[in-house]
């Protein structure tokens, strides 16, 4: 009687936010106090330029759309340098405290947390793919193409930009030295002028759904309608191209009429390319089979649009 007496006036107590003298919690009985959040240095960017003055690498971003403070929605609009580095109370008062997010260095933070700083402004428009994007699970961080402290972040720039992702796409660096390839180091065309770093709907991070496409932002006169269409052209470009660099003529993966017969094999005057074939109903060879390739004939390979024009040749 006297333990059920003893439970009953413990449970009483508990529900009216008591406990008994002396009692402690069970382990584990309550949620442990929440951890304190970081405090802000203030004072924007003003208080970190007072060491940071005079460092090459920090001051350059004064000239950039980051640094206008009258404009709300950037970073020196709100809580300066903070405002990308975190809550820095403890790095201004000791200097042997780094800031709370390290961008750069042998202790720079995790990848997500450098990237949640950047998507907190920049994850619509062209970056609303960026979740679950090559890029993203590969764990490429925003600071390894972007380098915001410069006046020209040189990814952004038609002149720097290629070098900038021929860091990892070794491959296509080296086809872009090729005797046949889209003019990126003549600073005319750039990697993101077909691609989109920060993810897409399409494959191989394409700006478009498809690879035709992309090449139709370009070579507008090979989309038809066609009255005459060519199967492996309509069905995707890369059958006949290689689009980084090729050491055969116009970008294409083999020489004519190799090329060309991967799908058109031995039957009439494909047979034999260089060897002085007959076209059909001839006897002597005809000189349009020597040394020449198809398109010498089949110039509208792409399609025609001309009521004779079935075989490609007007």
């Amino acid at each position: 009687m006297r333990s059920i007496l003893t439970m009953a006036l413990f449970t009483g107590m508990l529900a009216l936010g008591g406990m008994p003298a002396g009692a402690q919690p069970a382990a584990g009985a309550g949620p442990a106090p929440a951890a304190q959040p970081a405090a802000f240095a203030g004072g924007g960017a003003e208080t970190c330029l007072k060491c940071h003055s005079t460092d090459a690498k920090v001051t350059p971003i004064l000239q950039t759309p980051h640094a206008v403070k009258g404009d709300a929605h950037t970073p020196f609009g709100q809580d300066g340098c903070e405002s990308c580095h975190g809550p820095s109370a403890a790095h201004v008062s000791s200097r042997q405290n780094s800031p709370s997010v390290l961008f750069k260095g042998p202790n720079k933070s995790p990848v997500a947390e450098r990237n949640a700083q950047c998507l907190t402004c920049h994850e619509n428009g062209l970056r609303m793919n960026w979740q679950g994007s090559q890029h993203a699970t590969n764990d490429i961080a925003c600071n390894d193409c972007h380098t915001i402290h410069k006046e020209k972040d040189p990814v952004l720039v038609k002149d720097t930009q290629p070098e900038k992702c021929f860091t990892c796409h070794a491959e296509q660096r080296a086809d872009s030295f090729k005797f046949s390839h889209h003019p990126i180091r003549e600073g005319k065309v750039v990697c993101s002028d077909c691609h989109n770093p920060h993810g897409s709907p399409g494959p191989k991070l394409l700006k478009e759904f498809t690879v035709n496409e992309v090449c139709y932002t370009c070579h507008m006169e090979k989309r038809g309608p066609l009255l005459f269409e060519h199967e492996p052209v309509r069905e995707s470009c890369l059958n006949c191209h290689t689009p980084h660099g090729s050491s055969q003529a116009r970008l294409l993966v083999e020489r004519p009429p190799y090329l060309c017969q991967e799908c058109h094999q031995e039957s009439g005057h494909q047979i034999t390319p260089f060897s002085g074939s007959t076209l059909p109903g001839q006897i002597a060879e005809n000189v349009r089979m020597l040394g020449r390739g198809c398109v010498n004939c089949h110039s509208q390979i792409h399609g025609s649009n001309s009521p004779n024009g079935a075989w490609f040749n007007r």
